[in-house]
C-alpha cells in the first residue's frame, strides 16, 4: 500500500503511537523507502479496538477521520477512583454503597445528549503547547478546559455490583474515562474505567480491522 487507510484492532498495553511506528516500519521495509503513516485519533494504552491509520498522501486527510462519531464498550468499576481514570492510576476506596440498577439507569440519562465534560489531565490534549499528561507526570498543576460533547446513546449492557458494562455512541472529543468518573460522582460512590474498547468509527467496524500481529 502506498496511499489509503488501514484499520487496526489495537491491543491493550500499547500506545497508538506505538502502533503507528510498527506499521510504518513494516511498510517501509516492504517498499524499500520511507512510508508516511499517521493515526486519526488515539486510544489510551489500556484500551483496545479500532484505529484508522492513514498512509501516504491520505495523511493530509487525517483530520477528516478524527472528527467522526465513535462507539465504545466500557467497563466501569464503582466504589473506587483512579488518579488517571483507568487501571494505570493510583486506586482509592470511596464507598461500599451499592446503587440499584434503576438509579444507575436514571443517572445515565443525565449524561445522554449534549453535555459539558472536563477531559482527564492524563490525556494527549495540549496545554500551552505541551501534552497534558506530560505536565501531570511532572507534577504541574493543570486546569483542563471544559468542552461540549454529545453522547448520542448510553446504555447498560450488564450490571453486577461493583461492575457496570456500558455501550455508548459519542461525538469526537468525548472521553469515556471522564464519563465514567462523572457517573461515579453523580452516584456519590466514585468510579473509574477498567476496560475500554472502541468498536466503531462512523461506518467502520472493528470486525473489519486487521490484528497488529498481522504486521510482524
Amino acid at each position: 500500500m502506498t496511499d489509503g487507510t488501514i484499520l487496526i484492532d489495537k491491543p491493550a498495553g500499547m500506545t497508538s503511537f506505538g502502533v503507528v511506528a510498527r506499521i510504518r516500519r513494516v511498510l517501509t521495509e516492504k517498499q524499500g523507502k520511507k512510508v508516511k503513516v499517521g493515526h486519526t485519533g488515539t486510544l489510551d494504552p489500556f484500551a483496545t479496538g479500532l484505529l484508522i491509520l492513514v498512509v501516504g498522501k491520505e495523511c493530509k486527510n487525517a483530520g477528516k477521520y478524527s472528527k467522526l462519531d465513535k462507539t465504545y464498550e466500557a467497563t466501569i468499576r464503582l466504589g473506587q477512583t483512579s488518579t488517571t481514570g483507568d487501571p494505570e492510576g493510583e486506586i482509592t476506596e470511596v464507598s461500599g454503597v451499592k446503587p440499584s440498577q434503576a438509579k444507575i439507569e436514571s443517572t445515565l440519562k443525565k449524561f445522554t445528549g449534549e453535555i459539558t465534560q472536563k477531559p482527564p489531565i492524563y490525556s494527549a490534549i495540549k496545554i500551552g503547547g505541551r501534552r497534558a499528561y506530560k505536565l501531570a507526570r511532572a507534577g504541574e498543576e493543570i486546569e483542563m478546559p471544559k468542552r461540549q460533547v454529545t453522547v448520542y446513546s448510553l446504555e447498560i449492557v450488564n450490571y453486577s455490583y461493583p461492575v457496570i458494562k456500558i455501550k455508548t455512541r459519542v461525538s469526537s472529543g468525548t472521553y469515556i474515562r471522564s464519563l465514567a468518573e462523572d457517573i461515579g460522582r453523580s452516584l456519590e460512590v466514585g468510579a473509574y474505567c477498567t476496560q475500554l474498547r472502541r468498536t466503531e468509527i462512523d461506518k467502520w467496524n472493528v470486525d473489519e480491522a486487521q490484528q497488529l500481529s498481522d504486521f510482524l
